[in-house]
């Protein structure tokens, strides 16, 4: 099926951007009737060949480009092609095999995300058009890796605007045994079934590595800790003592868990709303690291003001937390929120906690989260890390 763009529309598309919005496109009864996920050729008023991508008429995002500026097909060879490449790039980067393998657009596969843990692979699809193309994207991972499992954890909330339901099962093979990655030499076990997004957060990985480096006799407060990532981590390289919290009791017996199988001592566990355990710490004790890692405040453009001021109170509450010297570590995986607004909101924060501070590092996700050089808006990953007085 052949889709045409309204004149002079497509110009993010014609400078090689793989969206194209819905108000771009001639949307004729022909194209009204397609179903979700159909795979389109994509072509401007003037005859120029845009791509060949896949088409969601009730989607924001109608075409997504697959293959720019060409007709061809898109098959297992096409999975295969693009795998080897991304694949390619993390060989070069990492010395074992735990990764993000497939970062959607950047490594031209928008809509998918594949997490690599060894020989288990953990899959998220985004689109209606990478779920209908699932048989193709799963059996070139199958055959290119051999791998001992296969799971899809699509639930994420963004599938709802693509009109799908959540999936989450094993696609291929079994994880008994257990699903593991190793990082500053502990070695995690992860549940990619249960757990949060793929049961694992790999754009964090450099800067869990920065402050383990600091963490040398540290007492250590990781807010919003999951199964320990940072925590434990710095334990490992000699922290001095952490405190993990979160509101998820089966993350933190994971974590503990994890402790008690690497024997890592001097981990204590707080089950708590992290903005209340942050009031109720202020009374009790100072930290010489504190890392604050919370999930996505501001969801959509709607929620800018509420998460913006959510920011601002997390960095005011965890300031007060820093020993004089300190290092205060905060993130934010909001899409919806610029990197200027998030470090408008924390420097507020921590003036207001009567706190001075430098910006001491300024980073993002790591290298295994590429961004598409037309998409600078999906760097969705902020951090700063703060010396305080």
């Amino acid at each position: 099926m052949k889709l045409r763009l309204k004149p002079k529309q497509g110009a993010r598309a014609r400078a090689g951007a793989p969206w194209i919005y819905s108000n771009e496109v001639v949307m004729d009864q022909a194209a009204k009737a397609l179903a979700p996920g159909s795979i389109v050729e994509i072509w401007g008023d003037d005859g120029v060949n845009l791509g060949t991508g896949y088409f969601n008429p009730h989607s924001l995002i109608a075409v997504r480009i697959l293959r720019p500026r060409a007709s061809a097909p898109i098959d297992e060879p096409f999975f295969a092609e693009r795998i080897t490449s991304a694949l390619a790039l993390r060989t070069k980067l990492f010395g074992k095999p735990h990764y993000r393998l497939i970062h959607g657009e950047a490594d031209g596969l928008p809509g998918l995300i594949v997490d690599r843990f060894d020989d288990v692979f953990v899959v998220q699809s985004g689109t209606a058009g990478m779920d209908k193309l699932e048989p193709l994207w799963l059996g070139a991972l199958a055959r290119q890796f051999g791998p001992r499992a296969i799971v899809v954890k699509s639930d994420a909330p963004s599938r709802a605007h693509e009109g799908l339901k959540d999936d989450v099962r094993i696609a291929h093979g079994g994880i008994e045994g257990g699903v593991f990655v190793e990082e500053s030499g502990v070695r995690f076990e992860i549940d990619p079934i249960g757990g949060q997004k793929t049961g694992w957060f790999f754009d964090q990985r450099d800067n869990r590595e920065f402050l383990v480096r600091l963490a040398g006799g540290a007492r250590v407060l990781d807010a919003y800790s999951y199964i320990g990532a940072f925590a434990l981590s710095a334990l490992k390289h000699n922290a001095g003592s952490a405190l993990l919290v979160d509101s998820s009791e089966p993350a933190l017996q994971r974590a503990a868990s994890i402790a008690k199988s690497n024997d890592i001592k001097g981990a204590d566990f707080r089950r708590a709303d992290v903005f209340d355990a942050l009031e109720r710490l202020v009374t009790e004790q100072t930290f010489d690291i504190v890392s604050c890692d919370p999930p996505p405040f501001v969801r959509s453009r709607k929620d800018l003001e509420t998460g913006a001021k959510a920011y601002r109170k997390l960095a005011r509450l965890s300031a007060p937390l820093v020993a004089p010297g300190g290092i205060l570590f905060l993130a934010s995986c909001s899409h919806a929120i610029s990197a200027e607004r998030f470090q408008e909101e924390c420097a507020i924060g921590i003036n207001r906690a009567g706190r001075s501070a430098r910006v001491v590092r300024m980073s993002g996700a790591a290298p295994d989260h590429p961004v598409h050089p037309m998409l600078p808006e999906s760097a969705y990953l902020k951090a700063l890390t703060y010396a305080l007085d």
